[in-house]
């Protein structure tokens, strides 16, 4: 965020929660176990320790600080995307309301459901649409002095996760505090989600068969949870390309993922610098299917690891992962790894490679 614009940053701080206690603001996560019998609260397997540690923000808060950051007589809003058609020298936008618009490229940011996707690999591909993870969500919230009532301080403001035998909840604060956000994962057994709808009021009969055996706060937890409902998960299989000729994908449209490594949000953004940066050298419009080659080959390997990782993440913190499975000191050995290559990542070292790419089949011209 910093290397785009600091003013994002700002923003983004403005909304931000982090752990309530001081000396948790360097972790990500408390993991526990929770299955644990000899423990109400199930025993602390292991602490993973980050720089920035735990923090989340409120979608739509954040996405204010960013909308006041664009100059109004460039943005749209309020629009849904119904069709696209590369021209050869340009691209034609047509929207849902009926109106259409002409520009000389197209970025599509259009989400997991994406129509741009479509139009750069083909509506009939195997990687068009994304794809159920197996996994589902059940998402609540309880207001933060219940949920210390119930569980402690400790537990309460600061972040958690459970780790059973197909499922996990993990628990954190936000809105600077004042609630407690409530994830439960499961599993489907039959791996399949035909529904439409993708997100379905929330049986609880349902849920709390999902956790039984499980450790008694975590029972408590999920029976204060408020306006409940189940999230199925889906991701999408490597797309061959993230641009054609002068239509790109960014964000999800490009790679979305499964919540389990927390970093799809974060893919997007580095997607939007190493973009940003190729862009700032485009002179002219010719130069476009360039500068988006460029952007492809450096940010479609990484986004495409992160998928599949943060896809055996799920099946880890639900101690199904082959290789792994309940076998607890090979799973906090991965546990205590497997995030490094997200978080220490050489972003500057990207934003150079995506430069010298462009630069580099410039030059051949």
């Amino acid at each position: 965020m910093k290397l785009i614009d600091p003013a994002i940053h700002e923003g983004f701080l403005k909304c931000a929660t982090n752990n309530g206690w001081p000396d948790r603001q360097h972790f990500w996560f408390s993991f526990r176990k929770g299955e644990d019998a000899s423990s109400k609260f199930g025993a602390r397997s292991f602490d993973l320790w980050c720089e920035t540690g735990q923090s989340s923000v409120h979608r739509a808060r954040f996405l204010d600080e960013l909308v006041a950051l664009v100059p109004k007589e460039i943005a749209h809003f309020g629009k849904r995307l119904d069709d696209v058609e590369d021209t050869g020298d340009g691209v034609i936008l047509r929207f849902a309301d009926g109106t259409a618009a002409t520009h000389s490229a197209l970025i599509g940011c259009d989400g997991i459901k994406s129509k741009v996707r479509q139009a750069v690999i083909g509506a009939d591909h195997p990687a068009a649409n994304a794809v159920f993870s197996g996994k589902y969500a059940y998402r609540g919230l309880i207001p933060m002095d219940d949920a210390a009532a119930l569980m402690g301080d400790e537990l309460a403001r600061n972040s958690q996760m459970y780790l059973g035998h197909g499922g996990h909840i993990l628990t954190f604060p936000i809105e600077h505090g004042k609630t407690m956000n409530v994830v439960a994962f499961g599993t489907k057994a039959d791996g399949k989600w035909e529904d439409p709808e993708w997100v379905k009021p929330l049986d609880r009969e349902a849920m709390f068969k999902d956790f039984e055996g499980w450790v008694e706060s975590t029972r408590q937890i999920l029976s204060l949870m408020q306006k409940p409902d189940i999230w199925a998960l889906f991701n999408h299989l490597p797309a061959p390309t993230y641009f054609k000729n002068r239509i790109c994908i960014l964000g999800d449209a490009a790679h979305a993922s499964t919540p389990h490594n927390g970093a799809g949000a974060g893919q997007a953004i580095e997607d939007a610098l190493c973009m940003s940066r190729v862009v700032a050298h485009v002179y002219h419009s010719r130069d476009i299917p360039r500068a988006f080659a460029a952007f492809d080959k450096v940010r479609r390997p990484r986004s495409q690891a992160q998928v599949q990782q943060a896809y055996e993440s799920g099946w880890l913190y639900d101690l199904q992962l082959p290789g792994y499975m309940d076998d607890w000191d090979k799973v906090q050995e991965r546990l205590a790894t497997k995030q490094q290559w997200i978080w220490e990542h050489d972003l500057e070292a990207d934003m150079k490679e995506v430069e010298r790419v462009f630069n580099e089949e410039t030059a051949r011209l």
